[in-house]
């Protein structure tokens, strides 16, 4: 009984002394959200050194599945529908994993999100497999790294770099018609958003014709303001209108000359010589 009781309070100590630790991790954890579009993307994963190591073919070897870091698989969780290289993924949160080989990259998005290590990946849990071409960097990245590049309205680049090599995702989303649901819905009501609907019709090569309808009511209802009167230049050149455009971009000129916004300058004059002017 007293080797019982002695035992308790041994384990009871150990765990109070372990609990007050605070050391960092081998490799460190981050969170990082992208939005894409109009929705979040979030990716939690972990990031190993090299350490001196010899990183692909070696510590993590080829033709074999990893983790895509260290400790818990990388977990990605999508708010709305995305494509990653074409392939059409559902909202949701997914486990990443691949298999890297000298010349390409098996990319696997699987069903399971919460596991550690590749040790009991399965490919019955697989949602999607496809391959992917590795490039050579000039330099050596020594902490892995995941990141959101290229951010577009409709589209990131997922890229994974460690050591010397590099591999890059294209996420896409196709969000118009949901958008543009929501400016229609927005124009019904007192605060219409002329400028926004404006610039994401121009943006979006949706309707030039409607853009510049918004454009001219935004004009309208707010008439020299020097970004407004360069969006409507922007736009009446793309409809083809190029007289309209070279007035409506010296206007903006003098006025961002007035408001000295040295930006706006620097835009109404590159403007000037596209159009020809």
């Amino acid at each position: 009984m007293k080797t019982v009781i002695t035992t308790l309070i041994s384990l009871t100590l150990s765990t109070g002394i372990y609990a007050q630790l605070k050391i960092p991790a081998a490799s460190s954890g981050t969170t990082i959200t992208q939005k894409v579009g109009i929705h979040d993307v979030t990716l939690k994963y972990s990031r190993p050194n090299m350490n001196g190591r010899k990183i692909f073919g070696e510590l993590v070897p080829y033709g074999s599945v990893w983790r895509l870091g260290a400790n818990g698989i990388p977990a990605i969780t999508f708010e709305d529908a995305v494509s990653i290289e074409g392939h059409k993924i559902e909202a949701g949160t997914y486990g990443l994993f691949a298999i890297p080989e000298k010349d390409k990259w098996t990319i696997i998005i699987s069903k399971k999100s919460n596991q550690w290590g590749s040790y009991a990946y399965s490919q019955a849990d697989d949602l999607l497999r496809f391959t992917v071409k590795p490039s050579t960097l000039s330099y050596a990245v020594e902490t892995y790294t995941m990141s959101f590049d290229n951010v577009t309205p409709a589209a990131a680049i997922l890229s994974i770099e460690w050591d010397h090599t590099q591999v890059q995702l294209h996420i896409t989303v196709d969000q118009k018609a949901e958008i543009t649901a929501s400016l229609d819905s927005a124009m019904a009501t007192d605060k219409k958003p002329y400028m926004q609907a404006a610039q994401y019709y121009y943006d979006n090569n949706i309707d030039i014709k409607k853009a510049v309808e918004y454009i001219n009511e935004a004009d309208k209802a707010q008439p020299n303001v020097f970004y407004i009167k360069y969006w409507k230049a922007k736009i009446l050149l793309k409809s083809g209108d190029k007289a309209g455009a070279i007035a409506n971009a010296k206007e903006g000129l003098e006025l961002a000359k007035k408001e000295n916004i040295q930006e706006y300058v620097n835009l109404n004059n590159e403007l000037l010589k596209k159009a020809g002017k």
